[in-house]
C-alpha cells in the first residue's frame, strides 16, 4: 500500500521556523519526483517546493524562495523535507507531500499524502 505520511506541522509565530517531514512508502520512490503544496482555506490548493529524483533540481514557488528548502533523503525509504524559515501569516495552509514521475509546478500529482496542518500567528 502506497503511503505518504507527513508530519512536523503546528503553530509558530511569525518569524519563526518549522520543518515538515514526509515519509513515502509502498513502492520504491526513489526515481520520483518530491514536492510540497498547500491549501489554505478558500484557496487553491498550490506548488510550494519541489525536487527531483536525484536532487538536482530544485524549484520553488516565488512566494517561498529563499525562506523554504526541500530536501531528500532515499536511504530503504524516501523521506522528504521542507525547512521553513522566516514565515509569515500567509503560509498558513495545510501542506501535503506529493510524488510523481517529474516536478510539476502545478497540483498534478499522483501520488498524495493526507496532509499537516501549519498555522503561523502575526
Amino acid at each position: 500500500q502506497v503511503r505518504l505520511v507527513e508530519s512536523g506541522g503546528g503553530l509558530v509565530q511569525a518569524g519563526g521556523s518549522l520543518r515538515l517531514s514526509c515519509v513515502a512508502s509502498g513502492r520504491s520512490f526513489g526515481t520520483f519526483a518530491m514536492a510540497w503544496l498547500r491549501q489554505a482555506p478558500g484557496k487553491d490548493r498550490e506548488f510550494v517546493a519541489g525536487i527531483t529524483w536525484d536532487g538536482s533540481g530544485l524549484y520553488y514557488a516565488d512566494s517561498v524562495k529563499g525562506r523554504f528548502t526541500i530536501s531528500r533523503e532515499d536511504d530503504k525509504i524516501t523521506t522528504v523535507y521542507l525547512q521553513m524559515n522566516s514565515m509569515n501569516p500567509e503560509d498558513t495552509a495545510v501542506y501535503y507531500c506529493a510524488a510523481n514521475r517529474n516536478v510539476v509546478m502545478g497540483s498534478a500529482y499522483d501520488y498524495w499524502g493526507q496532509g499537516t496542518q501549519v498555522t503561523v500567528s502575526s
